[in-house]
């Protein structure tokens, strides 16, 4: 009888024990996979803010180049 109630608590130990390295293992993967979405939307975030600043270059460089164009005079 006692091995029998030594065998139940230890699987029952060991159960337990199983379930919880389970969670942590879980949450460890779940804070994981946020910090890489985050680090994802910062990188993304950052891509736009530099393309922004290129199509606003650009406009600028094609309106300075339009008001510098000279046409020649007339001569009649």
């Amino acid at each position: 009888m006692k091995r029998l109630a030594g065998f139940i608590l230890l699987s029952i130990l060991s159960v337990g024990g199983l379930v919880q390295a389970s969670a942590q293992t879980r949450a460890n993967r779940m804070s994981q996979s946020r910090d890489s979405r985050k680090a994802e939307k910062k990188q993304q975030k950052a891509q736009k803010k530099y393309a922004k600043a290129q199509r606003k270059a650009e406009r600028k460089m094609l309106k300075t180049e339009r008001k510098n164009t000279r046409y020649p005079s007339r001569q009649f």
